[in-house]
């Protein structure tokens, strides 16, 4: 009885133990197979999520529309050379002159007076002139008798002398002033057309440079411009210089000609960025035919220009900057990260030129994270539209404006 008892005891002892056993061998297992899940999870969490982006092929073609500013080939503000009262003005706003027309004519009371003074001045010199040449010369053929001495003919000599070098300033005061009545007339330099007129009958003009105002201040009494060309001047920002060159062409609107475009061609720039700016003072040619466009107009300039650049484009959220420079991040078939240092073209907007070190093919990262590393693992997901989806751009280029170029 009591050796049954015992076997009892020892089995129940014996299932004890092994329900144990096996208890504590389940939640081992169980432990590790979790412990296993949470490092396979974390392990994934560590994988950065990126969308990417294929890059796109550059427009062919470049285009840049910008401000510009219409004045006539040639333009010439007329002053007054002399000083007097407008006795007639000839020509009015919008006539058309030739060369050597007569604009205006000036009254010149006290220059008529010193030009008449003058040639009375030439008069007596011309005499005094005489005198002395006669004396000098009968003074001449008493040389050598004791009647003079040798000293009173070269005194005689060099007198006639200094009366020629009077009559000859006399000559030239009297040119002087002959000059100046020549500027009592007002003519056109060249041909084309009185753009201004701001003189009146009466007027009080003077040789400082024109019209003398209330305050005392010189104003231009006419403007003459030739118009049959025109000059466009357009201010072209830095990231498109490189289109100036010679042959290059524009087309150019204007808002008094709506649906009507001219033509111009390059003729030079300043070769010089504004510092402010960051602009070239660019100067275009026009023909104009007519006289229909009138300088002083504002235009619209609108280059197209072959791409000698074979560009890609990307989202300008894709580059990456450090001290290396400009990079892309892009994901090979491994999905492992590569960062690629890239030249930067033009920024387009949205998007932006990538010059070199960029193939089509490459799947580039769109926003990628600052701790993003060169050989890091990532986890390609699809683009979220209107987030981190890139925006295609169309083949045109930007459109800045003047004073951009940065």
């Amino acid at each position: 009885m009591m050796n049954q008892r015992r076997r009892m005891i020892v089995l129940f002892a014996v299932v004890l133990l092994g329900v144990v056993i096996t208890l504590v061998v389940t939640g081992i297992g169980s432990r590790k197979h979790a412990f296993a899940a949470l490092r396979e999870r974390t392990d994934e969490s560590s994988i950065e999520d990126v969308s990417v982006v294929m890059p796109q092929p550059g427009d062919s073609m470049r285009n840049l529309d910008l401000p510009g500013d219409i004045s006539a080939w040639y333009e010439a503000p007329i002053y007054a050379q002399v000083n007097g009262y407008v006795k007639m003005w000839n020509k009015d706003y919008g006539a058309v002159v030739r060369r050597g027309d007569l604009l205006a004519t000036i009254n010149t009371p006290k220059l008529d007076a010193q030009y008449r003074a003058s040639k009375a001045k030439v008069d007596v010199a011309n005499a005094k002139l005489a005198l002395a040449e006669l004396t000098a010369k009968r003074w001449k053929n008493l040389e050598g008798t004791q009647a003079v001495s040798k000293q009173q003919v070269d005194v005689q000599a060099a007198n006639a002398r200094t009366q020629a070098a009077e009559a000859e300033a006399a000559k030239h005061e009297m040119s002087q002033f002959e000059a100046l009545e020549g500027f009592r007339a007002i003519v056109a330099p060249f041909d084309g057309i009185v753009t201004a007129r701001k003189v009146n009958v009466g007027d009080y003009v003077g040789e400082a440079g024109g019209e003398l105002g209330d305050k005392g201040d010189d104003t231009e009494l006419f403007t003459v411009a030739d118009v049959h060309k025109l000059r466009i001047f357009v201010s072209v920002p830095q990231d498109y210089i490189d289109i100036l060159k010679k042959g290059v062409t524009a087309e150019i609107t204007v808002p008094q000609f709506p649906g009507k475009t001219f033509h111009a061609t390059f003729l030079t720039d300043a070769t010089a960025l504004d510092k402010d700016s960051r602009t070239v003072t660019t100067e275009l040619v026009m023909d104009n035919p007519g006289n229909q466009v009138w300088p002083g107009s504002y235009a619209e300039v609108h280059f197209r220009v072959p791409s000698d650049r074979p560009a890609l484009l990307v989202p300008e959220n894709a580059l990456i900057f450090q001290e290396q420079g400009e990079q892309l991040a892009v994901v090979d078939s491994n999905n492992h990260v590569t960062l690629k240092k890239v030249l930067v073209g033009r920024n387009l907007g949205q998007n932006v030129e990538i010059l070199t070190g960029l193939a089509a093919g490459d799947r580039v990262i769109n926003n990628p994270s600052a701790g993003l590393l060169s050989g890091e693992s990532v986890h390609v997901v699809a683009s979220t539209p209107g987030y981190n989806q890139a925006t295609p751009t169309p083949a045109v280029a930007a459109t800045p404006t003047a004073g951009e170029g940065q």
